[in-house]
């Protein structure tokens, strides 16, 4: 029976909605209703799909958390979302969906609330950088975990990412145009460096990654640029302690690698790591080529169209 109902409560709520919606990078926010409470949410292609809000914006919006929470994880911080199955309007109607509400918003310029495209009740969801540039192509790439806000029991709360292979193994690919820099986990830097000739160089810098915590961040150079569709990537940044550590990476200029003497070593002694953990996030340095990017749950793709 609950499958029968989840399943009907799939197709009115894909038929219903409109076939694709278009985001301004510059103005990524949309009034959203929750409980007949209302919030202005942050459209944002690297946040969960299960829509977040704030618990200090939370003005009075009915509440029945059904025992469910969410664990995010930051390096060695984690945030917890207490969740609840709402009535959430878009502005097509109010249709049930998973909310999480965490102690400090996901992103300090979205106080009220953030989400991911997989949330949205479109199936298309396309984020406009700026104008065509001379040159363009686009890039498929598979997506990971899409995220189905008409899903009320799972499934629906991580983020949409897309997966490319590298070096004969996959790479989970973060798209990040929010933040201004692009990132690697420890472990991602590590298969970089050694398949691209990367040397690490400067001081660490404490670096914003989500929910307002920062992590240490050095900046890694490539010999050979990493390409990703018409990207070629030469210089990104190395979380040096998240998901392993970057001890394996030569350095710029053969100094002792700085890391945070806190965090678990990840080393070459058998046993096997998960790759999923490795990730990079393509910030707006990169992006910046791009002039759109489309989020496809329908299709289970992710397109960069970029010059």
């Amino acid at each position: 029976m609950v499958k029968r109902w989840m399943a009907v409560a799939a197709l009115t709520t894909i038929g219903a909605a409109p076939a694709e919606r278009v985001v301004r990078i510059d103005d990524p926010f949309v009034a959203v209703s929750v409980n007949g409470a209302a919030f202005r949410v942050r459209i944002d292609p690297a946040a969960p799909n299960m829509p977040l809000i704030a618990k200090t914006a939370d003005r009075g919006a009915k509440s029945r958390r059904m025992g469910i929470s969410y664990v995010f994880g930051v390096g060695s911080t984690t945030i917890v979302a207490d969740t609840e199955v709402a009535r959430v309007d878009y502005g097509a109607g109010p249709v049930k969906q998973r909310i999480g509400r965490t102690r400090q918003p996901f992103a300090a310029v979205a106080p009220q609330g953030s989400i991911g495209p997989g949330g949205l009740p479109e199936p298309v969801v396309r984020f406009v950088l700026h104008a065509p540039l001379v040159g363009e192509r686009t890039v498929t790439m598979a997506m990971v975990r899409p995220g189905f806000p008409e899903t009320l029991f799972g499934s629906g709360w991580a983020s949409s990412e897309a997966q490319i292979m590298f070096d004969g193994a996959p790479l989970r690919v973060r798209i990040d145009p929010l933040h201004p820099r692009t990132l690697a986990t420890a472990g991602a830097a590590v298969r970089i460096a050694r398949h691209n000739d990367g040397t690490l160089s400067g001081e660490a810098v404490s670096t914003e990654i989500r929910f307002g915590i920062e992590r240490p961040v050095r900046t890694m150079t490539l010999a050979r640029p990493l390409a990703i569709g018409p990207l070629a990537i030469d210089r990104l940044g190395v979380r040096i302690a998240d998901n392993g550590k970057a001890d394996a990476i030569r350095e710029a200029d053969s100094g002792p690698v700085k890391t945070d003497p806190d965090e678990i070593v990840v080393t070459a002694s058998g046993k096997k790591r998960d790759l999923r953990r490795d990730v990079v996030s393509l910030g707006a340095d990169v992006l910046a080529r791009c002039s759109s990017i489309v989020f496809d749950r329908a299709a289970a793709v992710i397109r960069l169209t970029c010059a």
